[in-house]
């Protein structure tokens, strides 16, 4: 259902922007300047706070595991509570503007009409119905929306539906769709930085905000650690033509708008991102077949894909196939890993994690010895690293781009440990304690200063 005519625009504010009341009085006051110019805003909102704050997700979880934390929480009923937080921040939203004169409504997941697939926890959109948001501002109200959720249907037609989350970012998603199946003439992304910069500030304090950068930018950006936008925000934006912004709550900084390739013609560098902590594993397979190593990975990387880990710097060779995992994942992903058989033709290989072999791969070893020769495929171990990457626009495959990240990198007597690259960036990985110099010197170097 498409209403262009009544120029909607989705306005959607994250945890920061909602944690105080000031914060929330703050965040409204740029809801009714909207509507003053003529919009019809509808609103998204995160859960109150970040992390320690009473209702942010973080604390609700925590409660829930703390009672026992060695009993894993259900999916269902992790959604089922962590969904309050974006039903509390809507409420109370939505109350704010009501006591600023301007009559609101809160809506769920599920009566905003988002429809999901059922995977808790990480739920796609697979369908927007909001008949009751254009009903809603054809009445005169503002729509809140809770973000991060929705609701899945299973196909008997089950009463009232199964609650499920988006996953990490989801409210971005959620604004990004709501506003693609309303027809929104734009949506902004409010949080408490002045738009998307070259650097992150803790590693470049005087790093610029970036004025334009093309969808497949800003998606490449949060796909390597950056965390302004969520990835599918801007895939979805992308997809439906909708103009998309970044703005500050607490500033009348213009932000960053964020457009088609086509809107931005030449090539340049963007900026320089980083990920978080990383563990690199490198697997050792020049003892198997080339058809037997396509086997084993093809195994190894549906195993990472059914527990839903982020994988990086990955590395297909002849000899052995890499990849990096957030230290945060690392413990469940050799929980999984070590130890694990995978028979492949006849033949028997066993995984195992680090140069020295567990309890299990030895007890394995011994289990499995009826069955005849058993190889041993060991990941080799970079622990205490990260990721730092140049994210540019049909910039990275000129020649010589490469070859100055590592001179750079190697001048400053900064270990290069893996390198990896994309249509969008070049991407080396590093030593965690020299993330901040590896930024600033990249940063230095390509001059992104200089961008206005």
């Amino acid at each position: 259902m498409s209403n262009k005519g009544s120029r909607i625009k989705v306005m959607k504010f994250g945890g920061t922007s909602v944690a105080t009341h000031e914060a929330r009085v703050q965040s409204a006051m740029k809801v009714i300047s909207a509507r003053e110019q003529g919009f019809s805003p509808v609103v998204v909102v995160s859960a109150i706070g970040r992390k320690g704050a009473p209702y942010a997700t973080d604390t609700l979880i925590t409660m829930l595991r703390d009672i026992d934390p060695s009993v894993d929480p259900d999916p269902r009923e992790l959604d089922l509570l962590v969904a309050c937080g974006e039903i509390l921040s809507s409420v109370i939203f939505a109350h704010t503007l009501k006591t600023l004169g301007h009559p609101a409504m809160a809506f769920r997941g599920g009566q905003a009409g988002i429809r999901t697939d059922g995977v808790y926890g990480n739920a796609r959109i697979v369908g927007i119905h909001p008949v009751s948001l254009h009903r809603a501002c054809e009445n005169g109200y503002i729509p809140v929306v809770c973000g991060f959720q929705g609701v899945h249907v299973a196909g008997d037609g089950a009463p009232g539906g199964e609650l499920t989350t988006l996953g990490r970012g989801g409210s971005d998603t959620t604004a990004a769709a709501v506003g693609a199946a309303m027809g929104a003439q734009a949506v902004e992304i409010f949080t408490d930085v002045d738009g998307v910069k070259t650097a992150d500030p803790d590693s470049v304090s005087h790093a610029p905000t970036l004025r334009k950068v093309t969808y497949d930018e800003v998606a490449e950006i949060a796909h390597l650690g950056a965390k302004v936008l969520h990835p599918r925000a801007a895939e979805i934006a992308m997809n439906f033509d909708i103009p998309l912004w970044v703005k500050n709550t607490f500033s009348e900084d213009e932000g960053t708008e964020i457009v088609g390739r086509d809107r931005f013609p030449g090539r340049r560098v963007t900026g320089v991102t980083h990920t978080g902590k990383l563990v690199y594993m490198q697997f050792d397979m020049k003892d198997a077949s080339d058809e037997h190593r396509r086997m084993l990975e093809t195994r190894i990387f549906e195993t990472m894909a059914r527990y839903g880990f982020n994988l990086f710097m990955l590395n297909l060779s002849p000899s052995g196939t890499g990849f990096a995992v957030p230290r945060a994942q690392f413990a469940m992903l050799a929980g999984i890993l070590d130890s694990l058989v995978i028979p492949v033709e006849g033949q028997v290989f066993l995984l195992q994690i680090g140069a020295n072999p567990s309890k299990d791969v030895e007890n394995q070893v011994r289990l499995l010895k009826s069955l005849g020769e058993v190889k041993t495929i060991v990941a080799d171990l970079t622990e205490g690293c990260t990721m730092v990457s140049l994210v540019g626009h049909e910039y990275m495959q000129q020649p010589g781009v490469f070859f100055e990240v590592l001179t750079t990198l190697q001048d400053a007597q900064i270990p290069v440990l893996q390198t990896t690259d994309s249509d969008f960036s070049l991407s080396v990985l590093v030593p965690e304690s020299e993330t901040n110099r590896a930024v600033r010197l990249l940063h230095e170097q390509f001059k992104l200063a200089e961008i206005v």
